[in-house]
């Protein structure tokens, strides 16, 4: 284990119903832990955006619209930070 400064080594994913983070991406997790949980992540949205891509939209109020894009919305920044974390360790060397 390395005695990186906490501050350094807790990434904090981009806030984004709040003023401050709350969750943090460990810098130093394993390379492939960290491919993993953006890997997970993008395809769960992607799968998500193509099952909404089929769905009729007859029914959908403004809200459902807006859950939806959220989601998604979601999914994907988490999927840029952690990305943003292992190109930092990974063009550090």
């Amino acid at each position: 284990m390395s005695n990186i400064d906490p501050s350094e080594r807790f990434i904090p994913l981009t806030p984004i119903a709040s003023d401050g983070p709350v969750l943090f991406i460990d810098s130093q997790a394993p390379l492939v832990d960290l491919h993993a949980c953006a890997s997970e992540r993008l395809v769960t949205a992607l799968d998500y955006l193509n099952l909404m891509a089929c769905a009729t939209l007859r029914d959908a109020s403004d809200k459902d619209i807006g859950t939806v894009t959220n989601t998604a919305r979601l999914l994907l920044q988490d999927v840029r930070d952690v990305l943003a974390a292992i190109q930092t360790r990974a063009f550090s060397k």
